[in-house]
């Protein structure tokens, strides 16, 4: 008799450590052994990080089909210092509806344990307590649930899989008005209409702030048109007034999608998006409700087009109101901070959109930057240096300092306020001088922000509420302070450095060869001289590179992207998977260190 088992490489999972804790389980502190019997998803996240967002929509499927096999644990893994507060992290996972026990590693403890290397990385452990696969990026829950369909067989067989409840206990809902809101509009009604987040709809509150006048959608996770009371969302964002000021366009970022709310009906209807995430490969223009977008965060008109915020694919798009159609506008996909022509320019996570007669000023969130787009398309940044630097410092802008800032606001004078939300601010940048102040601070987690006369009404987003400020003549004096990412630097060898790419197709299915090669690897670094050989696209996954030993630390940033298919000879059109993942990795230039690096999109690395 032969084992049909399938063999697969097995390591014993470390312990789960985090010193802020566990949530989202009544108290209850859990061991990995407490946990043994079930298939156990680690989901290394930070709440800064879209491409984290999306992996937890993606395991909201496989959780709903596994509930009694499958555990998944949310490792919070920060990138920023504010990511590193407990409450902070108690607020993302409320704000982002996470059902699942989430241990909050503000240390990177674990992180450090499982040799993680991006965010988001998915690991599976099997009923044993062995880790059986690895997966960086997004993209790979249809290949988890096909492991997850075997490590159910295999050890229901064995006699070590036990079924059951979950360990996940929600927490006690609090009675606010708005919850974790996001964006602000002024209406020409002198209302304020607030996207409000975490309930999946918008409220309309009187011109005080605080008095409800309506409520636009069912306030339940959903994609569909229809009156107010029938409409829903899925965490909408930003919002602005179209050009005849009878409706407001919404960018429905868990949709995918902008809807359009008839500001005398409340009706709702879809302008733009299928509903599905965009892929590379798909089209980056076309007929709006034909073309699938990327977690748009943000929407402004500028220049006759609505100008989307396309935070999930790290790029500026526009929607086309008079010919239906959607087009990208600025950027490459590749995350990072680089000016120029629009075409060539990178972004990372842009979030918050204003627009003046000649600039579109937008809030680039995770290389903590203020940046802005010219008439003739060129893209330009104000403040800001790149991913891994950022914290509180005023100044000239060439050296000033945000900490992941969410939202722009166009003042009367032609600065610019900006939201700096994990540095709990509202910061001014002032283009005739250069100069950088803050404006205000004690705010918790603002978001946006909008001028209502001579006041400006800033969206507290971790205080459920707007609050109200007058735009003060003198800027607030604080303390500076800088940071980098938490991240260790790794350390690697100068000179020689072998880049291995990990991917392994999953089970039944195979690398998609049909129209040539289905992987591709990009590599660039920060600074440019780091490299002295190995930048640039290629279709194979490893690359040698020359690392310059007179350029002691710097940043690799490797982007791969692999194409796989149902293997089954009888489909003649198999359903086919994009594995993607972007890394930016801290490296410090050491004699004697690794000359290998690698980094898993999925499998195992069994060198």
């Amino acid at each position: 008799m032969t084992d049909s088992t399938p063999r697969r490489a097995r390591v014993r999972a470390p312990e789960l450590i985090g010193k802020g804790g566990w949530l989202n389980t009544g108290g209850t502190q859990y061991t990995l052994a407490e946990l043994r019997g079930r298939i156990v998803v680690l989901d290394f996240w930070t709440f800064c990080c879209v491409n984290c967002l999306h992996v937890l929509d993606e395991l909201r499927e496989l959780e709903r089909k596994h509930p009694d096999t499958v555990v998944v644990v949310g490792v919070h893994s920060p990138k920023f210092v504010h990511e590193a507060e407990h409450q902070a992290v108690v607020d993302a996972v409320e704000r982002y509806g996470v059902e699942h026990p989430v241990l909050d590693d503000p240390e990177l403890a674990t992180w450090k344990q499982y040799a993680v290397r991006a965010w988001p990385t998915l690991v599976v452990i099997d009923p044993e307590g062995y880790v059986v696969a690895q997966h960086a990026g997004e993209g790979h829950v249809h290949a988890i649930e096909r492991l997850v369909a075997q490590l159910e067989a295999e050890h229901a067989a064995k006699g070590t899989l036990r079924r059951g409840d979950g360990p996940y206990v929600p927490p006690e809902p609090e009675p606010t008005t708005l919850r974790f809101p996001g964006k602000a509009l002024l209406l020409p009604s002198g209302n304020l209409l607030v996207s409000d987040t975490t309930r999946h709809r918008l409220v309309e509150l009187a011109e005080d702030g605080e008095t409800v006048v309506r409520r636009i959608g069912s306030g339940v996770r959903g994609f569909s048109d229809g009156g107010p009371d029938g409409a829903s969302f899925n965490e909408p964002q930003g919002l602005a007034l179209l050009a005849d000021g009878t409706a407001v366009v919404v960018a429905d970022t868990v949709n995918h999608a902008l809807r359009r709310v008839d500001l005398g009906t409340g009706e709702v209807t879809t302008l733009a998006g299928t509903g599905r995430q965009w892929w590379q490969g798909s089209p980056t223009s076309g007929p709006a409700r034909e073309t699938d977008l990327s977690s748009p965060w943000d929407v402004a008109v500028f220049d006759g087009r609505v100008w989307i915020a396309m935070a999930g694919v790290h790029q500026l798009w526009t929607y086309d109101p008079v010919a239906g159609t959607v087009a990208v506008a600025a950027g490459t996909t590749n995350e990072g901070l680089v000016d120029g022509p629009a075409a060539e320019a990178w972004f990372a996570q842009p979030s918050g959109l204003a627009a003046t007669a000649d600039r579109l000023w937008l809030a680039d969130s995770e290389t903590s930057a203020l940046r802005w787009v010219d008439l003739d398309g060129r893209v330009h940044t104000a403040v800001g240096t790149g991913l891994f630097d950022f914290g509180h410092r005023d100044g000239p802008a060439d050296q000033a300092l945000l900490q992941h800032p969410l939202g722009v606001t166009a003042l009367p004078d032609g600065s610019v306020a900006v939201a700096d939300t994990y540095n709990h601010a509202l910061r001014r940048y002032d283009p005739a001088t250069g100069e950088v102040t803050t404006l205000a601070t004690d705010l918790r987690e603002p978001s946006d922000a909008v001028l209502v006369g001579e006041d400006i009404v800033v969206v507290e987003s971790a205080r459920h509420r707007l609050t109200r400020l007058r735009l003060p003549e003198e800027a607030v004096r604080v303390e500076s302070v800088a940071h980098r990412t938490r991240r260790a630097a790794t350390e690697v060898a100068p000179g020689t450095l072998r880049l291995d790419v990990i991917f392994q197709a999953p089970a039944g299915q195979k690398l998609d060869t049909r129209y040539g090669p289905s992987t591709r690897l990009l590599v660039s670094s920060t600074p440019p001289e780091l490299l002295l050989k190995g930048e640039g696209a290629d279709t194979d996954l490893t690359r040698e590179l020359e690392l310059n030993p007179a350029v002691t630390e710097g940043v690799l940033h490797v982007s791969a992207m692999a194409a796989s298919c149902d293997d089954d000879p009888a489909n003649a059109y198999p359903a086919c998977h994009v594995h993607q993942q972007d890394w930016g990795v801290p490296v410090r230039l050491a004699e004697g260190a690794a000359d290998r690096l690698p980094l898993v999109l999925a499998g195992m690395d069994e060198q």
